[in-house]
């Protein structure tokens, strides 16, 4: 069977291989094949790929990253279509299910959404609970900045507390679109807000959710 790693995986080369390399997508700054560069590095140059967590490391993931973009797109495309290499631990099914059912998920809906008339996809209740389990898990370090308190609710009542503060914002909607808020695209994500109106208006404003 699948893992919803492999699955996101698929989805986000099928993307990618439809926009074409120079679509815009919803990460600032980069169109489609820098996006495609970005996945490949991650999973492929650990040694560059560090400089997302370690400030001394950055000019060195900048520069590799720019020069996998120098690729064809379609070997880009086909580099995250087959998976890691070999010896990576992405191989191992538990690190590829930790580390990168988000990843995919995320940047496949950069993708999506950044293109004209866009179109929600249906997610099965499965793959909605493994969103939500991890959103379990994250919800405090991506909503550590927020400027208010905020608490994730989904349709089926359960919550999870992103930011602990007051005022109160609840913010409500399927795990997916709560991953796609708690991640700063605020502007994509369906999800309503229920609190203050004040405080609604900070949170709308923030640019400080997410990594």
């Amino acid at each position: 069977m699948s893992t919803h790693a492999k699955r996101e995986r698929l989805l986000l080369a099928d993307l990618l291989e439809a926009a074409g390399p120079d679509a815009p997508t919803l990460c600032e700054g980069w169109r489609t094949r820098d996006l495609a560069a970005h996945v490949v590095v991650r999973e492929r140059r650990p040694d560059a790929a560090a400089g997302a967590v370690v400030p001394a490391l950055k000019d060195r993931m900048d520069r590799v990253t720019a020069e996998f973009a120098e690729k064809p797109y379609a070997e880009l495309v086909q580099l995250i279509r087959s998976g890691p290499p070999k010896f990576s631990p992405f191989t191992i099914k538990q690190v590829d299910e930790g580390a990168n059912v988000v990843e995919f998920y995320v940047h496949a809906e950069d993708v999506r959404r950044a293109q004209p008339e866009w179109s929600a996809r249906e997610i099965d209740p499965v793959f909605a609970d493994a969103l939500w389990s991890r959103l379990e898990k994250m919800a405090r370090l991506m909503g550590r900045k927020a400027p208010v308190g905020l608490v994730l609710r989904r349709p089926n009542g359960q919550t999870a507390v992103a930011h602990r503060g007051t005022p109160v914002v609840t913010a409500s909607g399927e795990p997916g679109e709560l991953m796609m808020y708690l991640y700063g695209r605020q502007d994509v994500a369906k999800v309503a807000l229920d609190g203050e109106p004040e405080a609604i208006e900070r949170l709308r404003e923030t640019k400080q959710l997410g990594l």
